[in-house]
């Protein structure tokens, strides 16, 4: 059984909206803004792209990243791995060319079976409504969290409001930076 890794940049609040500055969000850009840089937070990010097989997305965050990610030097990594988009709308003729092979998936017993088949971690970045529906369902395996001291009120979370049975994790690593952020990683306990 392969792990399906959510990693997040989310507010104290619980808020993964526009972290990196994407348009229509009050806060947008809230990672960088105010907030000193200290590269040790962020090596968590380094990891993801050696450890992970493939990625899986969202339609939102997948037309998103796509025309950005495949030329970033910074993700380079990532540009030949399999990415998996989970959507009931996009169609092939909107995949991306040269960023690896990509597939879409039409439904959550679709990324059940991909987490069935042969291979390492699958890592998940942005997709906070496929975030959400992933944990409702019990699909995912751990959580990579970046934790900023900020408090940004209305905007998407990252976890859902769906009444549910307690769901247990684990925090298996931890650490606070001098600039307020906080790493947690967490194993889902099923």
């Amino acid at each position: 059984m392969r792990t399906l890794i959510s990693t997040a940049f989310v507010s104290l609040d619980g808020v993964v909206e526009a972290p990196g500055g994407e348009p229509g969000y009050r806060n947008s850009g809230w990672t960088f803004k105010d907030i000193e840089f200290v590269p040790e937070a962020f090596e968590i990010k380094g990891r993801e792209q050696q450890e992970a097989t493939a990625m899986l997305f969202g339609r939102t965050s997948y037309e998103a990243f796509s025309p950005v990610w495949p030329g970033m030097e910074e993700f380079a990594h990532y540009k030949d791995m399999p990415k998996y988009v989970v959507s009931t709308s996009l169609t092939e003729d909107a995949l991306v060319s040269g960023w690896g092979e990509n597939t879409i998936l039409r439904s959550l017993d679709d990324v059940a079976a991909l987490k069935k088949t042969e291979g390492g971690p699958i890592i998940m970045h942005g997709s906070a409504t496929l975030n959400r529906n992933l944990s409702d369902a019990g699909l995912i395996d751990r959580y990579h969290l970046l934790v900023f001291p900020l408090l940004l009120g209305a905007g998407k979370r990252l976890f859902s409001d769906t009444d549910k049975d307690t769901q247990q994790l684990k925090l298996v690593e931890h650490e606070a930076y001098a600039n307020g952020l906080q790493k947690n990683v967490f194993d889902v306990i099923h």
